[in-house]
């Protein structure tokens, strides 16, 4: 797989995962990519920043350790005071969720669960946008 940044002509900016370049190329030449923002099927490559590997030798300390650690406590507390969570229902409640608003009579609360890579792809597919989070779920009970 490859990741490509990419630009639509409205100007937004997104990423996308391609199995290679000529997959992108193919995708693009028969109209299949298109800006999750607004729609547009004119989209090209951003510029993009080559991946630098860091040294080999670097040593992380044990502070920049409980630092990122502190950083990743604190994204988990702020996911699970602002968020619900829906276990193995997380496909089948984003698509229920997506779109809805205050307007609607719904709080535009945030949910997350557990989904597979190929749920989690349909779901950017159909324009409903998800994100893995770099933490497991305390709950262990599907909900």
């Amino acid at each position: 797989m490859i990741v490509f940044d990419l630009k639509c002509d409205a100007g937004h900016v997104f990423e996308a995962w391609f199995g290679s370049t000529g997959d992108f190329e193919g995708q693009q030449a028969r109209g299949l990519v298109e800006c999750p923002m607004c729609g547009s099927r004119e989209v090209a490559k951003a510029v993009m920043a080559p991946a630098v590997s860091p040294k080999a030798n670097r040593v992380v300390t044990d502070a920049e350790r409980k630092t990122e650690l502190a950083r990743l406590a604190k994204l988990r507390a702020e996911v699970e005071a602002n968020c619900d969570y829906v276990g193995r229902s997380f496909v089948r409640e984003a698509r229920a969720r997506h779109g809805r608003t205050e307007e609607d009579g719904e709080a535009a609360r945030g949910i997350f669960g557990e989904a597979t890579i190929a749920d989690a792809m349909e779901l950017i597919d159909e324009g409903i946008p998800v994100s893995p989070l770099p933490f497991r779920p305390r709950q262990t009970a599907d909900a």
